[in-house]
This record gives structure tokens, sequence and C-alpha cells, in this order.
């Protein structure tokens, strides 16, 4: 079943020290992939200087991989988008550097601004395009590494209202 209901947490777990677990060298558990894009995401050297724009497709770029996980930086210009898709048997994080995405799923559209991060497990479906007159710069977490990106057709995507 799919489902794209956000846990709610009290507080930010990551901003209390005496709770985590010392680091391990790959991430393993959803609050350490979550912790690892947000560290790549706020040191700006890693990637900053990599991101490219290409006006006819979607430009991407492996950052980085681990035992069983890859990271991918991806740039979306005006009008880009995903198409409705899944992941196949991988989870991710999406976490967005610079711009405005919008992500549709079934269930809800919602605007992704700078530092926005959305969680996602394995049968998770959804499209994300770049709908603003400004280019973006997102930052992907797939465990297992995507292997497959199976593509939906789907026109009940396109007309929902944006939700917080």
């Amino acid at each position: 079943m799919n489902s794209d209901n956000d846990l709610q947490i009290a507080g930010d777990i990551l901003e209390v020290p005496h709770l985590l677990q010392p680091p391990r060298e790959h991430p393993a558990t959803v609050a350490e992939f979550v912790g690892l894009a947000r560290s790549i995401a706020a040191d700006r050297s890693q990637w900053a200087h990599l991101v490219r724009y290409d006006a006819t497709t979607r430009w991407y770029h492996r950052l980085r991989t681990g035992p069983g996980y890859e990271v991918w930086l991806l740039s979306w210009v005006p009008g880009q988008g995903s198409g409705l898709h899944g992941h196949g048997r991988s989870s991710g994080v999406l976490t967005l550097l610079e711009g405005t995405l919008t992500e549709r799923t079934e269930r809800a559209t919602r605007a992704l601004t700078a530092g926005a991060q959305r969680v996602f497990a394995p049968g998770y479906v959804h499209e994300v395009v770049n709908d603003t007159l400004e280019p973006a710069v997102s930052l992907h977490v797939y465990h297992p590494g995507l292997t497959e990106m199976p593509m939906h057709a789907s026109p009940h995507c396109e007309a929902r209202p944006v939700t917080a």
C-alpha cells in the first residue's frame, strides 16, 4: 500500500548530540540517510561546483556510493520534470538544495523549497517538476541503489491543490 503520510517528530533529533549514536562510516537507518543528505546539503563545497544545467534533459551526477546506497545530484531548469514514477525496491530521501520543485502524488501536491526533505519507501509513486521560472537543484539518496524507475501514466496527479 502506498502512503505519503508524514511522520511528525517533536524537535530535530539531529540537533541533540547526546542522543545520537557514534557516527558510522556508512548510514544504515532512515535517520542516518536523512542525516547524510542534510550534511551534504549543508556543505556546498561537496556539490555546488558540479551542478550543470541542461535545457534538453534533466542533468544528474552520481555524487557518492556506499555499501548498498547511492547519492545523486540533479538539476532542473524551468519546465523539466520526472514524469510519474516509482523507485522499484529502493527507499529514498529527496532533499531540495536550491530553488522550488513541486511533488505530485495521487493524494497531494506539495511545493518543496530549499531545505525540504521527503522520505519514501518502496512502492511510493510521485512526479517531481520544476514549474517555476528559476532553476532548482536536488539531492537524492537511494537504498538500495536505484536499479529501476518504473514510469506510470495517471492524469489524477495533475490537478490537486497545494497542501502544506
